[in-house]
């Protein structure tokens, strides 16, 4: 188990204040905990690896009972909802006292699975009962929470041979409230091509952050694979070159619920029309990676760029930076740190009209159907420039942790 201990003076964790929790440290849920832990006086986080979700969401509260120690300091307790907080309450009647609350990056009621049968209804279950014992429940978006709150009573009634309460929505409802999630954003113009400074795209500055460390070396990909895109594009594959094909960013979990299936055969049904495009297939894998992305490699391999989970922050940035239009096929949404962090680095968005997307994104950057996206994205390889020269209408600022830390430390707070 890590320990980080935050506080303006070095603390033991029998003096702070704020204990934070994250059985899944991983992905946005690390993010959030890094983010809340350097930024908060007096906190304590504990955390496990981001392995075995499964076994996470079911086993983390026995963990930490065991291996969080007692402090009569303690005044509030943070967790997401992997953790089944009720559970830890119980075994753990000292954190019971606690203003706990709870944030939701995803909810388990409506996630979904390939066929109904398959869910698990324990992983709901455990979330709607850590909300019950919870003080205050927080939401990463309004499409989780009222996408959560909407499916208890339907939810419950899977409960053979009993009546299930009525009234569990509105017990819980009171107590939530939609707080976003919190980017980091730095400066990053310094890295962009010339169209994007040109297009006015610009971001907060934060000076001390590590993308500024960036050195232009960043921004190249090998000479090999340079070399290789020379003999097929030519010079004009540069990031300032006018007639550099578009490149498509994808930077998602490599998982079934990010839809990889219809984003790798958009791309093929592209190649098979001739248009010219660079490619670059991000984000983190794990166990179960679905079969698309090795059939579908060898037949696009000559317009990737990049492939992969880029292990360096500064490289993945720099990726976006070059970068023309990220585009999301997720049958799961309820924020998209990844999207909003392409768009920070100016990258045009494609999403679904669906999930939290609408939420955040213009009707212009949605799509509704399978069609539509191969029909943007075949303009878009025809005139690159019409993504290029386009200003952006995402304000991307309204979700940085300059405009939320705020509302997280009155949240955090007695």
């Amino acid at each position: 188990m890590r320990a980080v201990y935050q506080d303006s003076h070095p603390v033991s964790a029998n003096a702070a204040r704020i204990l934070l929790l994250e059985p899944f440290y991983g992905g946005s849920h690390k993010q959030l905990l890094d983010l809340l832990s350097a930024h908060l006086d007096s906190s304590v986080a504990f955390t496990m690896p981001a392995k075995k979700w499964h076994w996470r969401a079911r086993t983390s509260a026995l963990y930490f009972s065991h291996n969080v120690p007692a402090s009569p300091a303690y005044r509030v307790l943070f967790c997401s909802s992997v953790l089944n907080l009720c559970e830890l309450v119980g075994l753990r009647p000292d954190m019971a006292r606690l203003k706990k609350v709870l944030y939701f990056h995803e909810n388990q009621l409506v996630y979904p699975v390939r066929k109904e049968q398959d869910r698990d209804f324990q992983y709901g279950y455990n979330q709607i009962l850590s909300c019950l014992v919870a003080d205050a429940v927080v939401f990463n978006s309004a499409f989780n929470m009222n996408s959560f709150l909407s499916s208890i009573a339907s939810f419950l009634k899977k409960i053979p041979d009993q009546r299930s309460p009525k009234d569990v929505a509105q017990i819980i409802r009171p107590k939530c409230r939609v707080l976003y999630f919190p980017l980091h954003l730095a400066n990053v113009t310094r890295l962009f091509p010339k169209h994007k400074l040109l297009c006015g795209v610009t971001g907060p500055s934060h000076t001390d952050d590590i993308i500024a460390t960036l050195t232009d070396s960043t921004l190249q990909c090998g000479p090999d694979r340079q070399s290789g895109l020379e003999q097929q594009y030519g010079p004009d594959h540069r990031q300032d070159s006018p007639g550099k094909p578009l490149h498509i960013v994808w930077p998602h979990r490599w998982e079934h619920d990010k839809d990889p299936e219809l984003f790798f055969s958009t791309m093929v049904k592209l190649k098979e029309e001739g248009l010219n495009f660079l490619l670059s297939v991000l984000g983190e894998r794990f166990t179960d990676v679905p079969e698309a992305f090795a059939t579908c490699r060898p037949l696009l391999d000559s317009h990737v760029l990049h492939w992969g989970f880029l292990e360096s922050r500064e490289d993945y940035v720099s990726v976006l930076c070059q970068a023309d239009v990220v585009l999301s096929t997720a049958r799961h949404e309820f924020f998209g740190v990844a999207m909003l962090e392409a768009v920070h680095c100016g990258c045009y968005p494609l999403c679904p009209n669906a999930l939290v997307y609408p939420e955040i994104f213009p009707a212009e950057y949605l799509y509704a159907t399978p069609q539509q996206l191969l029909k943007r994205l075949r303009n878009f390889c025809a005139q690159p420039r019409r993504a290029r020269a386009h200003v952006l209408k995402v304000d991307v600022s309204r979700f940085s942790w300059d405009v939320l830390q705020a509302a997280f430390q009155s949240l955090l707070s007695l």
